[in-house]
């Protein structure tokens, strides 16, 4: 703030800086948008490696075009993508009913039906305060995946409500939502693991010199051994095998283990180096399990623990154990998909993967709900959209085109979403585009999206398919195009033409159609970026044309690298320039807008992004009263002036030799 003098001396003021730096955005983070396998339903999600979206989406499907198209995305360069999961026709989320809690899960599919799992516990919660209190814990028993949730309360007054945390799209849940199935409770859901009545249906049947054992339950799940011959004291032994509350194991070997553990545990204070082992085997009778407890003590043969037969699934521990109604409360999981209800688990309801894989309409999406494309209006900022399922193909014909998807309705939606978002779509050429007439044909008039936002590829390649013995499986291109725009950009820059010798493809072993250069030439004056395989580089991309990169157009924005340099420039402009919103529209601010704007610019000169020797020659920067006008200034407009020289790609090498006649003497 100003100084006041009050005092002869020396003043320090700090005044604020004209400087506003801008940052260039980036350029090749890839939106990929289709059908995987797992992963949250119409979510955008980042990933920074292949390793991220088999986490997230499962890997690589033979069913999913999309989880290739990551792959060689991230094999050929590719640094960030972010990918927006479309389900199949008819699918549906497992869901869990407890406490009129409807828990469902983000993920459609069939894949979640027992594989995620809650748990309720109330350690440390303050039921004094709020008697609806409990923890929440939701785990992923696939992958391993945990997610707490403490002091959660099932009122809806209160701060740390379920439905609110749980729900919350940046802190809440990333496998389940939540919702209501009726009235809440007025105390907290049961809790999950071993509770309820003590440890019945179970005997102990062993002879001590003729004389029977016999085994009985006795409190929090202990297990009294006994016999009526005359033993070493302190027979009877009363152990305590499972703490009320306390985790216990899901299946017969489990509880061997367990009970192993135990006993022995008490034996060594009783009589040190006495051990037993115990085993889980084969029933004797129908629909029995058994457990025998061997070595004692010396004389005493096995005791063998007889089980009811367990109900299935197994998840459901009380049929194993024997554990009595009405005072078992629950003793597994509450389980999501699994139609056992396990105390206070009332239903549940089955996860599905639905039917066809996703067409037209649901890969466009809903504007309003963000669904499909619509999902990418959430993220921040991405630069190239794929979408390898607007060109699947045919189940029964891989050279003919899925009829579920119209490529032209897809692409339309997509363009449109690009340019609002300054993006850039890449094209895909249907399956049965696979002879140079045919791409004549699709081009020219088959293919209805024609923008500078949009680039096409031809022909479809040819690469290892890992889910099938890596055997050759023909795939759109797109994915590949995206890593090498994205490894060309971080080595070259965004003005650099991502095509060339030095555009090798990764990973790919052929294409469809082999070019020669007199087909090369039919179809790059159309603006259609071809695939070519030469000997010593093998395959590059061989063309860096726009959507409207035909030479019978002649437009501006014919290259695709003048076109992404202008979306480089114009993302980093409105981002950097938001600091002059509601600034004094005059001199003072049209002098530090041409400073900071003229500063970015510069820096992409000395880089080499533009043509000229002089700054003069590359860029310009105007901001004054020419561009702004009083009535411009009346109605709150600065306008900004800012132009460049692109580079082009020298498409064309021209080499002139000429024979030189004898030197001749005049």
């Amino acid at each position: 703030m100003p100084v006041t003098p009050t005092y002869p001396g020396v003043y320090i003021e700090e005044l604020p800086s004209p400087v506003h730096t801008i940052a260039g955005v980036a350029t090749s983070i890839t939106a990929f948008v289709g059908y995987t396998s797992r992963g949250i339903d119409n979510r955008a999600q980042t990933i920074l490696s292949f390793s991220d979206y088999e986490r997230l989406f499962g890997g690589i499907a033979a069913d999913s075009e999309l989880s290739y198209a990551v792959q060689h995305f991230f094999q050929n360069g590719g640094a960030q993508g972010i990918v927006v999961r479309v389900p199949r026709t008819g699918a549906a989320g497992a869901q869990v009913v407890f406490s009129n809690l409807r828990f469902s899960a983000l993920s459609s599919g069939a894949w979640a039906n027992g594989t995620l799992v809650i748990d309720v516990d109330v350690n440390g919660v303050n039921s004094a305060a709020d008697a609806t209190a409990f923890n929440l814990t939701i785990t992923n028993l696939e992958d391993g995946t945990v997610e707490s949730f403490p002091a959660l309360s099932l009122s809806a007054t209160r701060s740390n409500y379920v439905l609110a945390v749980v729900n919350d799209p940046d802190t809440g849940s990333q496998l389940v939502n939540v919702a209501t199935a009726g009235a809440l409770p007025a105390t907290a859901p049961q809790i999950t693991g071993t509770v309820g009545a003590n440890l019945v249906q179970a005997t102990l049947n062993t002879t001590v010199g003729g004389a029977a054992a016999s085994a009985v339950a006795t409190g929090d799940f202990g297990v009294q051994l006994s016999v009526a011959a005359p033993v070493p004291a302190p027979l009877p032994l009363n152990i305590k095998v499972f703490a009320q509350g306390g985790p216990i194991p899901q299946t017969v070997a489990g509880l061997a283990s367990q009970l192993e553990r135990t006993l022995n545990a008490a034996l060594a204070v009783q009589w040190p180096g006495a051990s037993v082992r115990c085993a889980a085997v084969a029933g004797t009778a129908a629909n029995t399990q058994r457990i025998t407890v061997s070595g004692f003590f010396p004389g005493l043969s096995d005791a063998i623990l007889t089980f009811a037969a367990p109900a299935a699934p197994l998840g459901n521990a009380a049929a194993v154990l024997g554990l009595a109604a009405p005072s078992v409360a629950n003793v597994a999981h509450y389980s999501l998909g699994t139609g056992h209800a396990a105390g206070g688990q009332t239903s549940a309801a089955a996860g599905s993967d639905g039917t066809a894989l996703p067409g037209t309409a649901l890969l466009i999406g809903d504007q309003l709900s963000f669904t499909g494309i619509y999902a990418l209006r959430k993220v921040d900022l991405f630069n190239l959209l794929c979408i390898p399922d607007a060109t699947r193909a045919s189940a029964g014909n891989p050279s003919a085109l899925d009829p579920a998807v119209d490529p032209n309705s897809i692409y339309s939606a997509a363009i449109s979403l690009c340019r609002e978002m300054r993006a850039m779509l890449l094209v895909d050429a249907p399956p049965n585009v696979n002879t140079v007439a045919s791409a004549v044909d699709w081009k020219t008039s088959g293919l209805a999206v024609h923008q500078e936002n949009g680039a096409a590829f031809f022909p479809r390649l040819r690469l290892p398919d890992p889910a099938n013995d890596f055997q050759l499986r023909t795939f759109a291109p797109c994915g590949v195009v995206a890593g090498l725009y994205a490894r060309i950009d971080s080595t070259r820059g965004v003005w650099k033409a991502p095509a060339g010798t030095e555009a090798t493809l990764t990973g790919v072993r052929g294409v469809v159609y082999k070019l020669s250069d007199p087909e090369n030439g039919v179809l790059n004056p159309l603006g259609l970026n071809c695939t070519r395989i030469f000997p010593v580089y093998g395959p590059v991309m061989w063309g860096a044309r726009t959507l409207v990169g035909s030479d019978a157009e002649g437009s501006q924005w014919k290259y695709v690298p003048v076109r992404r340099l202008a979306l480089y420039i114009e993302e980093s402009l409105y981002r950097g320039s938001k600091w002059a919103v509601f600034e004094p529209n005059d001199e003072p601010l049209w002098s530090q807008l041409r400073l900071n704007i003229g500063a970015f610019m510069h820096d992409l000169f000395r880089r080499g992004a533009f043509q000229g020797q002089t700054p003069t020659d590359a860029y310009l920067v105007k901001c004054d009263k020419d561009t702004t006008t009083q009535n411009d200034i009346n109605r709150g407009v600065v306008n900004i002036l800012v132009g460049f020289a692109p580079l082009k790609p020298a498409e064309f090498v021209v080499i002139k030799i000429q024979q030189l006649a004898g030197q001749v003497q005049v």
